[in-house]
């Protein structure tokens, strides 16, 4: 099967790559980019933990072909930190103890970070809504839900 050239941009740098038509965008981001941050746990678009931003959008990357992401800009967990400076989201995760085996992590971080760009003082509800489609067996939600109050508030005041 011959490859897709595809160029995007990815967490703000242009990126080329080949890959096959069936090819999801996850299977792009980890094996072909070494971005393993989003991780595939279920394949079915059902857990959330490989979501990425395309082009403004929460998506599931396992639901999406790696040739769709033509001209598109992608965000994952590998662009929310500057060099050392954690994002407030990941910051907060941290302090909340939000994770534990750290499988949903970057999905739910990456939702967070979509929620707050949409709606920057969300109530415990629609947070609860707004990270809806991710799952975690570990931690429960309380913590996540905290964590993200909290950056929310440090966000609005930064």
């Amino acid at each position: 099967m011959a490859g897709v050239a595809v160029s995007t941009t990815i967490n703000g740098d242009a990126v080329e790559y080949l890959c096959q038509p069936d090819e999801t965008l996850l299977d792009v981001l980890r094996d072909r980019l070494g971005l393993t941050g989003a991780k595939e746990g279920c394949g079915t678009g059902d857990c959330g933990a490989c979501s990425v931003i395309v082009d403004g959008r929460l998506v599931c990357s396992c639901l999406v072909l790696g040739a769709e992401a033509e001209g598109r800009k992608v965000e994952t967990i590998e662009g929310m930190a500057h060099g050392d400076q954690l994002h407030p989201l990941q910051q907060k995760f941290l302090e909340h103890a939000a994770l534990q085996c750290g499988i949903c992590t970057p999905g739910f971080l990456i939702a967070a970070k979509d929620l707050l760009a949409k709606n920057p003082s969300p109530t415990e509800e629609e947070i609860r809504f707004g990270l809806a489609g991710n799952l975690c067996r570990c931690t429960g939600y309380d913590k996540i839900v905290r964590a993200v109050q909290d950056a929310a508030e440090v966000m609005k005041g930064a």
